[in-house]
């Protein structure tokens, strides 16, 4: 008798499951997201019945049993990677980079391959996408590999598997996951049910061998292909790329890690010979500063443990039309607009007929409260033309009746503008005593916007 077919219908954004199609995910809010995939009714009873009888293994013991050691973690050879990661890798640990295609994931890894075998660990290397003479080629701009960096071509989730157990390397690499294609699973390659189960068996090899392993998960702009979203629960660490496949600069930003800091970033700018990395990114921020500028503002936003100093730039011009236009670039339209809004309602700025274009340069997207401040003292300076001194660095929340509320780690902002030669840092004044102990360096602490715009007129 024919096999008898079930529809069942995923979420591509969140992995989200239905009986039914629906034009809007409950999930997690998105529309048109939901693809559907059949499966026989023996393939779910299989499913199902698959774990009976199976004999606990696990061994119960009390909390107070259980003893913390510090994990002795592999370093990658690559400072940036090692402090998103939260110090390298953990040995059994799944780590999941994600981003858009061509912005540098198989570059960065093929370079931790390179670090990590010609220090002694064995490493595979395996490629859904590429042939070997392509990785050849890609290897050979990035260094020297010997005999421990191994590499294999293929998509059949079983060979790969029975590899790995095989050569018990110590480091794994899947690019891409949805390239791989699990056979006990009968959608294609790329789907939501086979980027789950190829990731659940990975994610067993990974805990029960004792191997790290990374896969590299693509993602488009409109979300339409399932990847990284559906898989972040199951890995312990979520990487993800960031910048403009166009531009020279990357941003490695960690999402999720079970092993340390979510909030940690890590620059890179991507050269012939493969991405090198930035170790003072404010300095690479502010290259290029105009001069006798205005409109343009230094802020300081932190990034994990790390401050980052960049230029927020504004420009404030008459509409030609009825209805005046807002356009923000790397930070939140709708922030921009309430800043605006501040200003006009306690400063009497007129705005309201003006055209405001605002962009934070390098390409960076900043959502911290922090870089308010900087925002309003741009918009500012571009509705008036007035030039603020380049030696000044400005950030504090702005809240809604113009005051200027302190931000956390103030000192350590303070002490990253000194050390680039900065000459005054405008503080909110709750902050002012804090920051007064960082030399070399005037602090003006400031209660409430109009204080900030009279500092800097």
């Amino acid at each position: 008798m024919p096999k008898k077919i079930t529809s069942v219908f995923f979420c591509q954004e969140c992995g989200y499951e239905s009986s039914k199609w629906l034009g809007q995910c409950p999930g997690c809010k998105q529309w048109n997201t939901f693809v559907e995939e059949q499966f026989s009714k023996e393939e779910v009873k299989k499913g199902k019945t698959s774990k009976a009888g199976r004999a606990l293994s696990s061994e119960v013991v009390t909390l107070s049993e259980v003893s913390v050691l510090e994990e002795d973690k592999l370093l990658t050879g690559i400072g940036e990677l090692d402090r998103v990661l939260g110090g390298g890798i953990v040995a059994g640990s799944m780590s999941l980079v994600g981003g858009d295609p061509g912005i540098g994931k198989s570059t960065l890894l093929l370079q931790v391959c390179l670090n990590i075998s010609n220090a002694g660990t064995n490493v595979l290397y395996v490629s859904g996408e590429e042939s070997k003479v392509q990785i050849k080629l890609r290897a050979d701009r990035l260094g020297k590999f010997n005999e421990k960096m191994s590499l294999l071509c293929e998509t059949d989730l079983d060979t790969i598997t029975e590899v790995i157990k095989q050569r018990k390397p110590e480091i794994v690499v899947i690019d891409s996951i949805q390239t791989m294609y699990n056979e006990s699973v009968s959608s294609a390659p790329g789907s939501v049910s086979q980027v789950r189960e190829t990731t659940g068996v990975l994610l067993q090899i990974a805990k029960g061998m004792g191997i790290s392993i990374f896969i590299v998960g693509h993602v488009t702009k409109d979300g339409s292909v399932a990847g990284p979203r559906v898989l972040e629960h199951m890995v312990d660490t979520v990487l993800y790329f960031e910048g403009d496949r166009h531009a020279s600069y990357r941003v490695l930003r960690g999402v999720k890690n079970r092993f340390g800091s979510t909030d940690e970033i890590g620059v890179f700018e991507m050269r012939e010979d493969g991405l090198k990395e930035v170790t003072n990114p404010s300095e690479y921020m502010l290259d290029g500063r105009p001069e006798d500028a205005s409109g343009s503002v230094v802020t300081c936003s932190m990034e994990g443990t790390r401050p980052l100093l960049f230029e927020i730039q504004a420009l404030v011009c008459q509409t030609s039309f009825g209805l005046p236009r807002r356009q923000a670039n790397g930070t939140d339209y709708n922030r921009v607009n309430l800043l605006m809004a501040v200003l006009e309602k306690r400063c009497g700025v007129r705005l309201g007929d003006c055209d405001a274009y605002v962009n934070i340069t390098g390409g960076m997207k900043i959502s911290e409260p922090a870089i308010d401040l900087g925002i309003v003292l741009a918009v500012i300076s571009s509705f008036r033309n007035k030039v603020i001194d380049p030696g000044i660095v400005a950030f504090g929340e702005v809240g809604l009746s113009g005051e200027v509320r302190s931000v956390s780690m103030a000192k350590q902002r303070v002490a990253e503008a000194a050390k680039l030669g900065f000459k005054t840092c405008i503080v909110p004044a709750g902050c002012a005593s804090e920051c007064s102990k960082v030399k070399g360096i005037e602090v003006i602490g400031v209660a409430n916007v109009r204080e900030a715009i009279d500092r800097v007129s």
